[in-house]
């Protein structure tokens, strides 16, 4: 038999045993590389071998969305759109599952079973939920910045805010329209119970295995845009004159789908350009149907020959008898000079070169007249 010196056999055992530790330790670094202060929210998911599973919850998180406050906008507005998402995530029911540890009595392991139970519940609650509004319209455009919103969780039965801002086009046809918000989460799909043989992997003080799942649902958001009148200037007739009064006829038509009640058309008017009368009533105006305005407009007599641009705008009543005012349409005036006209100056002086005229050609007459006199005198001798 062949002996082995005893120093010789430690330093073996010191080598199988550093061997041991480094194996121990590359795995507990493979296993937990997320686990921090909370070992129970970031622990990842161990393999089978090390957990049991007791109990099978059904249920997740369910998120609705609607828009807080009033959901009907106008042409033309800058609005701020707040959005309510609720959770309204039910658990409906569990299932027990037919798992044990053999190392534990029944009444114990009943007890640890009935806790996991009590951990699937957490099933319906949403984390890292993150939103982005859309518009699939030309005529809504949602602002980038702050288009990203992020909530850290929410449990079933809670809501939480969202805030958006939305430019509406002046154009947009009045009807009902539908943004779009896709909404990304992550939930609780399965809940294990950790058990003593964990401590192999050195793992201590955890408790459960949490396996998560990421959930996309796109959320619809329904709005309507006002149904309003709104108007342009379809013809002009009539000029500008220096220095005179003239009438000009505006023409205005209600292109869109809602009658004007009572309206009243006004024109701005700035020097050079005046009118004593700035606003005449049309009275109702229907879809599609025009009306016209005659004002009374005076230009100074030393205003520049030039095409003006004026506003007009028209006030009425909306189907709810509040007052208002469409947008500012410009009309565009011709001003002509004034027509040339002798004055009183004019007529002196043409007169007298009338009359010098006169006296030239009547002192001419008589000169040649005095001349065929002396000539005749001078014949008869």
């Amino acid at each position: 038999m062949i002996k082995v010196p005893i120093i010789k056999l430690r330093q073996n055992m010191i080598k199988k045993l550093t061997t041991f530790a480094l194996i121990l330790l590359v795995v507990s670094v493979t296993a937990l590389p997320a686990l921090g202060e909370d070992d129970e929210n970031n622990f990842i998911a161990l393999d089978h071998g090390y957990t049991v599973d007791y109990y099978k919850s059904y249920g997740a998180p369910a998120i609705q969305a609607s828009i807080t406050g009033d959901p009907e906008f106008e042409r033309g507005e800058t609005a701020d759109l707040k959005i309510k998402i609720a959770n309204v995530g039910v658990i409906s029911g569990f299932k027990r599952l037919n798992a044990n540890q053999k190392r534990i009595n029944d009444s114990i392991e009943e007890t640890i079973a009935l806790k996991e139970m009590g951990e699937e519940e957490e099933a319906t609650t949403a984390k890292d939920i993150e939103a982005t509004l859309q518009s699939e319209t030309k005529y809504i455009e949602v602002e980038s910045t702050g288009n990203f919103q992020n909530v850290e969780e929410l449990e079933t039965g809670h809501t939480a805010p969202l805030s958006y801002t939305i430019k509406v086009d002046g154009n947009i046809p009045a009807g009902n329209y539908e943004l779009l918000l896709p909404v990304t989460y992550q939930y609780q799909a399965n809940v294990r119970t950790v058990t003593a043989d964990a401590i192999n992997l050195g793992i201590t003080d955890v408790d459960y295995s949490r396996e998560y799942k990421t959930k996309t649902e796109v959320l619809k958001i329904p709005l309507s845009i006002k149904s309003e009148p709104k108007f342009e200037v379809t013809n002009v007739s009539g000029s500008l004159i220096q220095g005179e009064s003239k009438v000009v006829n505006i023409t205005y038509k209600n292109t869109r789908e809602t009658m004007a009640k009572d309206a009243f058309a006004r024109i701005i008017v700035m020097s050079p350009l005046s009118t004593e009368k700035s606003t005449v009533r049309l009275g109702d105006i229907g879809p599609g149907e025009e009306k016209t305005a005659s004002f009374e407009i005076k230009a100074a007599q030393d205003a520049t020959v030039k095409k003006y641009g004026i506003n007009s705008e028209i006030k009425y009543l909306d189907d709810d008898k509040n007052t208002k005012f469409s947008e500012s349409m410009k009309v565009n005036l011709p001003l002509e000079a004034t027509e040339e006209k002798f004055s009183v100056t004019g007529i002196a002086i043409l007169l007298i070169i009338v009359i010098a005229l006169y006296q030239i050609v009547n002192v001419h007459r008589k000169r040649n007249h005095n001349n065929e006199n002396v000539s005749g005198d001078e014949n008869e001798y």
